[in-house]
């Protein structure tokens, strides 16, 4: 049952992973429109250059979701890798239960807040010709943390596998890459 759980969240994660790939080039698009229009034809958009910023706030928000999900954050990994399968897995489970998930708690009961004022105000940028309805981007700070306590789950649900024994851990190959 926990691998099929783990799989359907691992689907879900992913998912959104190519959503974010999506968001990415429409940054990489907007900035050089941006460019172009500066620098060659001497005009520029205060909406263009404050949306670059929040399609890369939703990039890195989302983000730390989908490298959490393909283990590419940050640890020790130099004493890390010492361990055994066993004790890697437990670290894992212990620390997202103990540092990762009261984290996002933290950030969505600290966020809503800021976004109910931006929501209720109707924010919008200061600058002229700036966006409007700000609320929707500071929104994407708890939505955000909402979906990493979802990887959280996902991450324990995977590491008890590994513990279990039903799951491996990625290995690395003789050039120090992850398999």
């Amino acid at each position: 049952m926990l691998i099929s759980l783990e799989r359907k969240l691992d689907k879900l994660i992913d998912w959104m992973g190519n959503v974010l790939v999506v968001i990415l080039l429409l940054m990489i698009l907007n900035v050089f429109y941006d460019v172009i229009m500066r620098y060659a034809f001497h005009d520029s958009s205060i909406a263009m250059q404050e949306m670059e910023w929040h399609l890369f706030s939703i990039v890195i928000l989302f983000g730390v979701s989908y490298s959490l999900k393909e283990d590419a954050h940050v640890r020790v990994d130099f004493i890390y890798d010492k361990l055994s399968v066993k004790t890697r897995a437990m670290i894992n489970i212990i620390g997202t239960i103990l540092f990762l998930i009261p984290f996002a708690v933290l950030i969505i009961y600290g966020s809503y807040a800021f976004v109910m004022d931006s929501y209720t105000t109707n924010e919008t940028s200061s600058d002229p010709g700036g966006l409007k309805h700000l609320w929707m981007i500071k929104a994407a700070i708890p939505v955000s943390m909402a979906v990493l306590l979802l990887e959280a789950f996902h991450y324990i649900i995977k590491n008890i596998n590994i513990y279990r024994g039903l799951e491996e851990l990625p290995k690395e190959d003789p050039q120090g890459a992850l398999s």
